[in-house]
């Protein structure tokens, strides 16, 4: 199934909202699983808006927590794929938080996460390919197969330890 390719700006989801008293953990600040949870949720709507179809979460391949993030400041996180595989995408999301009383923003984390897309049956499928328009686009994607090649990598490295492990 030949699938026209989609650019990452076809996949840009932004997601807002206003973090409250059921965010907060025992500091009063936001807790960074509320965070998480949100970074899979806009990356998860940015996925199936560019394979069109269900997907699920593979891996959080990298999250960063840069500032903390105050009750009552707006949370906005921004999700775009970066990179695709034969049935996987890498979407990157940025967030930032903003004080409503002053209209400062700050950058308050960046994630990586991996989709795998599903068919009816549940069943991996093919993802359409990725057109990068810009040099910012660009440069994602060549980041996205950078960490593509680490996760692979490190998970090379386990198998073979673990192998060594059942010989011993």
């Amino acid at each position: 199934m030949t699938t026209e390719p989609r650019t990452p700006s076809q996949s840009t989801t932004v997601l807002s909202q206003v973090m409250e008293i059921g965010d907060s953990n025992l500091a009063n600040n936001v807790h960074g699983g509320t965070i998480m949870k949100l970074c899979d949720a806009a990356a998860g709507i940015a996925a199936v808006k560019h394979c069109g179809s269900r997907v699920v979460t593979a891996a959080m391949d990298e999250m960063s927590f840069i500032e903390p993030v105050f009750l009552g400041e707006i949370l906005t996180l921004r999700a775009q794929v970066n990179d695709v595989g034969r049935t996987s995408m890498e979407v990157g999301v940025r967030v930032e938080a903003e004080n409503v009383r002053t209209g400062e923003k700050r950058h308050v984390s960046s994630a990586y996460l991996v989709f795998v897309a599903l068919d009816r049956d549940g069943q991996p499928k093919p993802v359409p390919p990725l057109a990068p328009e810009t040099v910012e686009e660009k440069r994602r994607m060549e980041e996205a197969k950078i960490r593509r090649q680490h996760r692979l990598a490190r998970k090379e490295a386990i198998m073979a330890r673990r192998s060594r492990d059942e010989e011993a």
